[in-house]
């Protein structure tokens, strides 16, 4: 007799086996503040401080906050609970000069900073948290340089390595023009050569009056 072993699931012991292959995967709960995460802006300029998040499985409740980091000490810039995807949440603002403006677009959570000073410049985090993967939580930081004015970019050796390699293009191609146009006098220097040549055997062959000259022949004289 055949025995058959029937397994069952039911929904929420796969919804739970995703969330798990979730936390384990590279795709859990992310937070990104972009590829370049610093920033140098002029003292008295407005400025974003970018941040968006993404989880495989989606969000529920998903916290949020942004930190500045003074000296160590960790001061909360704005914070908010987002119950899902596409929904705008109402965010609480701590810090002067600091607006929302990712509004969730596209897992935005972004904010402005306006008419920074020196003091806004250092390490501001953007950290969060989604209760649909279990509580996971991660965090990324952005870098505010305030400066004076914008450095001038030295471009001297650019041009100086521009300038020789500009140089020597033009000196390879005068070469190649002079080349070409000593092979081409050479070609026609051997052209001539060679027609004087043939003028020269065809006034020794007449001289000396060998057939296909234009010479006289003399008719031989019958015997008697």
């Amino acid at each position: 007799k055949m025995q058959f072993i029937i397994f069952s699931w039911s929904s929420d012991m796969i919804h739970l086996d995703i969330q798990r292959l979730c936390l384990w995967s590279a795709q859990a709960l992310e937070m990104s503040v972009g590829k370049v995460p610093f920033l140098e802006a002029v003292n008295g300029s407005t400025v974003m401080l970018p941040c968006t998040y993404s989880s495989c499985i989606g969000i529920r409740d998903l916290y949020f906050k942004w930190l500045y980091n003074n000296n160590g000490t960790l001061q909360r810039v704005c914070d908010s609970t987002i119950p899902t995807e596409g929904v705008e949440p109402h965010v609480s603002v701590y810090r002067e000069r600091v607006t929302f403006v990712g509004m969730n677009h596209n897992n935005n959570i972004s904010i402005m900073l306006w008419n920074i000073t020196f003091e806004d410049g250092g390490q501001y985090i953007c950290f969060g948290r989604n209760p649909k993967e279990m509580g996971r939580n991660h965090s990324a930081t952005f870098n505010l340089i305030v400066v004076d004015e914008l450095r001038v970019v030295d471009n001297t050796l650019t041009i100086i390595i521009a300038s020789a390699v500009g140089g020597a293009i033009a000196l390879l191609m005068g070469f190649m023009l002079l080349k070409n146009f000593a092979i081409f006098v050479m070609t026609k220097l051997e052209e001539k050569n060679k027609e004087c040549l043939v003028t020269s055997s065809g006034i020794d062959n007449t001289e000396n009056g060998l057939s296909g000259s234009k010479a006289d022949s003399k008719p031989t004289p019958k015997k008697k």
